[in-house]
């Protein structure tokens, strides 16, 4: 151990150096994760600097050649990409203002920024991006969409891209999809012992309808994906219609969505039944024509998994009637409900315990000592308390009491009552297990519970 060395990080940093032991992939994992980052920050100077050198800085695409993987903005749209992936972003925002550029990623749910380009970089950046995409980069004026296949460290991404005119130019949000970690076992989803009782329970249906609800972003797709690949076997016919289709599944025949065409989900579900499916998965149940079909079908011995945007399991029921669809049709086809939030965990590495206040055990609805956690905060989390998410459930299933609750026109009340008797543990008693087990903060079951109530 050298002293020396250690004074010299000291007195170049500023701060006191802590010595640590720590293996070779420790260091190499440590290097890659905190000078991503810096390579952006890199990527953006040169970039600047490079601009500079013109002054009409409209004609910047021009002098630069946005296809050469050397050019400085190809090496910042990449490097800001490899970085938001390492940050675990779901997607990079880029924001033009007045006098600056901003660039934000989205990691567990909350917005952080990154970056803040030179404004007069934008007209480039959001050429190439437009470029990648196969987007029109002369339209400036309509948002446009796009959707590539981006391979980055021998890393394949889907990117879904959007560019969206506004008063200060246009800003840009890519979605990114990492493959290698999109497809997940049932097991991988943060069920509970009795809930993935119950919800294989559920799947165990030879026909009727299945739905996955809750609010953009809180998992459903991830765990339609997930119970259609364990229902994905040699002596069954799958079809899917999904807008778009987020991960292709061997063995399972997936339709996209093409409203251009015609291709809509109702469209998509009519052709379906004469291909004779035995499983049918339709991305979303959007308007009563959808509803309709895809209850029909249930009902003459197809097994229908869809999604719906609900805030809970219970009012799925009647947002299904609101719909225009029957009571006794929805009696009839219906097998189960999976309603579902995403809440952040918090960082076991700087995880810290406190005993609960009155008001937080009042919030809790618990009573006597009470241990619970929360993260200070650290390089690790980015300095958030939080690393990564994970999904609570409230799964009902709808037996013979609960049909005829809805045969006779019950409302969310009753059915409720029943579905609890019956087994169903709701997303606010799930996540209150979730806090009083240290894995998710009172901050998160707060939120959860303003957004229930």
């Amino acid at each position: 151990l050298n002293i020396f060395d250690i004074e010299d990080i000291e007195m170049e940093s500023g701060k006191k150096a802590e010595v640590v032991l720590a293996s070779k992939s420790q260091i190499t994992n440590a290097i890659e994760k905190y000078m991503s980052s810096r390579s952006t920050e890199i990527a953006a100077q040169d970039f600047d600097k490079e601009s500079l050198k013109n002054e009409d800085f409209e004609n910047l695409v021009e002098e630069i050649d946005l296809n050469v993987s050397n050019s400085p903005v190809v090496r910042l749209i990449n490097s800001l990409i490899r970085q938001a992936l390492k940050m675990g972003a779901s997607d990079i925002h880029i924001e033009p203002f007045e006098k600056k550029l901003r660039v934000r990623v989205r990691i567990d749910g909350e917005l952080q920024e990154i970056l803040t380009p030179s404004k007069h970089t934008q007209s480039a950046i959001v050429t190439r991006v437009k470029i990648i995409a196969g987007m029109n980069i002369a339209e400036k004026r309509l948002p446009q969409d796009g959707r590539i296949e981006f391979k980055i460290d021998n890393t394949t991404v889907d990117l879904r891209i959007s560019v969206m005119p506004t008063v200060y130019g246009e800003k840009v949000v890519m979605r990114l999809l990492d493959r290698s970690n999109f497809l997940k076992s049932k097991g991988e989803l943060g069920f509970t012992e009795h809930n993935m009782e119950m919800f294989n329970s559920i799947l165990d249906s030879p026909n009727g309808v299945i739905l996955v609800t809750g609010p953009t972003g809180s998992g459903k797709t991830t765990t339609l994906y997930a119970a259609l690949n364990e229902l994905n076997t040699m002596n069954k016919n799958i079809i899917t219609v999904e807008d778009p289709v987020e991960y292709k599944i061997e063995g399972i025949n997936q339709v996209q969505v093409n409203t251009k065409a015609g291709l809509l989900f109702s469209t998509g579900l009519r052709s379906i039944l004469r291909q004779d499916p035995d499983i049918i998965m339709v991305g979303e149940i959007r308007d009563e024509e959808t509803a309709e079909i895809a209850v029909r079908a249930a009902i003459t011995g197809h097994l229908v998994i869809s999604t719906l945007h609900t805030n809970d399991a219970p009012s799925t029921i009647m947002r299904l009637i609101d719909m225009g669809v029957k009571p006794f049709l929805v009696a009839a086809s219906l097998r189960g409900i999976v309603a579902q939030r995403l809440v952040k965990r918090i960082c076991t590495n700087c995880k810290t315990a406190h005993e609960a206040t009155e008001a937080e055990k009042k919030l809790l609805e618990v009573t006597g000592d009470t241990t619970i956690y929360k993260g200070r905060g650290c390089p690790k989390c980015f300095y958030t308390g939080y690393s990564g998410r994970i999904a609570i459930h409230e799964v009902l299933k709808v037996d013979k009491e609960i049909r005829e609750a809805i045969q006779s026109g019950e409302g969310i009340d009753r059915i409720t009552e029943i579905s609890r008797k019956t087994g169903m543990t709701t997303l606010k008693d799930n996540c209150r297990e979730l806090v009083l087990s240290g894995i998710t903060s009172i901050e998160e079951y707060s939120r959860v519970i303003y957004k229930l109530d």
